[in-house]
């Protein structure tokens, strides 16, 4: 079994041994299981803390892996949301054209980020200055999109309406024999499971691999990756845009899923989470992304249900609590912990019979 695990384990990834794979394939069925025991309108609710956890993989991808500190996620969030609805509600979308329209919008959000990817990795701009660029470009688009209101904001049939937010769009349809099978309740969950799922174990591959390699090494110096032949900004492009476009597949499937979005996805507060999410989890690690991300997500709805602003101050001092005392996050924090407790726990010596 472990000899099939190969290629997702290596030094860059928390969790590489039999136990882990066992807890992991625990926590799997524990996850397909669920629908069973619930009504498939909640089902298909729970699919949105998922749907966000692309966008907080791309981030560690570029921040924990890379040393890119983006707080752009939500810019490409946006775009692919809007491109989304743009296209579904043009196309009448129906069948497999909805599918079409949110290849289409992640493609247009990765296209973007390629763009403004290019201008600043290849003009130099690095470290704090990469974040406030891209936290600029999130917040130019949110104040954009906020000044559509009027009718002549419109592409074909579809209307941003400014601050209102666009609506409309049809839901994600499966084409199938006997008709197109609609993405909601709880195939909808399985559905975006099993992207999360693929999502997750590629991108394992990948950091474990000869590239992820690279990426650590100008994550640590880039400089010396540089010097040892590698094109450094060729990798961060590929990253960025990589990254990026998680965060884009994140935007088509909410909209999608609540037919809705508004410029407030762009905003200040809405950028600033992915950044909390992989800062308390731990930004260089998938696996502590992934899980921290979907407790911070269950956390934070319960807390708006009694206020809203209440529990944006406590994500904002759960940031800096984290930053200066759990640097490497909680969740990565807490695993090291535990791999260092076993690693102390005296062996008893086998007694003499």
């Amino acid at each position: 079994m472990m000899q099939r695990l190969r290629g997702f384990n290596g030094p860059q990834t928390i969790g590489n041994g039999r136990v882990f794979w066992m807890g992991f394939g625990v926590v799997l069925l524990l996850a397909i299981a669920y629908p069973f025991g619930f009504d498939p309108y909640d089902v298909g609710n729970s699919a949105y803390f998922l749907i966000w956890i692309f966008a907080a993989l791309g981030l560690s991808l570029m921040w924990g892996y890379t040393g890119m500190l983006s707080f752009g996620q939500m810019a490409f969030f946006g775009i692919s949301g809007y491109g989304y609805g743009v296209i579904s509600i043009n196309l009448a979308a129906v069948g497999a054209m909805t599918l079409v329209s949110l290849a289409a919008s992640i493609a247009i959000a990765a296209a973007f980020a390629a763009v403004l990817g290019y201008f600043m990795i290849y003009g130099r701009v690095g470290g704090v200055y990469f974040g406030i660029v891209t936290f600029a470009t999130t917040l130019a688009l949110a104040a954009f999109m906020g000044q559509t209101a009027g009718p002549e904001w419109a592409i074909g049939r579809a209307r941003f309406n400014g601050f209102n937010g666009m609506g409309g769009m049809p839901t994600l349809e499966v084409p199938w024999f006997g008709g197109p099978v609609p993405l909601e309740g709880t195939v909808l969950y399985y559905a975006v499971l099993a992207l999360l799922l693929a999502t997750y174990l590629g991108l394992r591959w990948l950091v474990n691999g000869r590239f992820g390699n690279v990426l650590v090494a100008i994550r640590e110096d880039p400089l010396r990756a540089e010097l040892l032949g590698y094109d450094v900004r060729k990798y961060q492009l590929a990253v960025f845009v990589l990254g990026s476009g998680l965060a884009a597949l994140s935007g088509g499937l909410y909209t999608a899923w609540g037919q809705f979005i508004t410029p407030a996805i762009m905003g200040l507060p809405s950028a600033a989470m992915p950044i909390i999410w992989v800062a308390f989890s731990g930004r260089a690690d998938l696996t502590s992304t992934l899980l921290g991300t979907f407790v911070l997500l269950l956390s934070f709805q319960a807390l708006t249900v009694y206020s809203q602003q209440y529990a944006l101050i406590l994500m904002g001092a759960l940031l800096l609590v984290t930053v200066l005392f759990v640097p490497a996050g909680f969740v990565a924090g807490l695993s090291l912990w535990l791999r260092r407790m076993q690693a102390a726990r005296p062996t008893n010596p086998r007694q003499p019979s």
